[in-house]
């Protein structure tokens, strides 16, 4: 089963966050920030209003708690307006 999202939407599925720190230290369950880079999935057609400017397999930044969860296949996505992507990570 896939996701085909409409008008400005975009499918995204989270990062994992990072087991250890950059110096090496381990970082126990708790401690870990929730992650806000994201991979796209698939991205809506646009509206006449919204241009998409981003593309399947972009790494992006969204915003904290912004769109809806779903689950599908036993993965998780979030979907997210167009407005919510903040920036493209390269």
């Amino acid at each position: 089963m896939t996701i085909k999202p409409l008008q400005d939407r975009v499918v995204v599925k989270m990062t994992e966050a990072e087991e250890t720190t950059k110096s090496g230290i381990i970082l126990a369950g708790s401690a870990k920030e929730k992650p806000e880079v994201a991979e796209v999935c698939e991205v809506g057609p646009g509206s006449k209003d919204v241009t998409m400017s981003v593309k399947k397999g972009d790494k992006v930044l969204i915003s904290k708690y912004s769109g809806t969860n779903v689950k599908l296949d036993g993965e998780e996505f979030i979907i997210v307006k167009m407005e919510d992507i903040l920036a493209v990570v390269e």
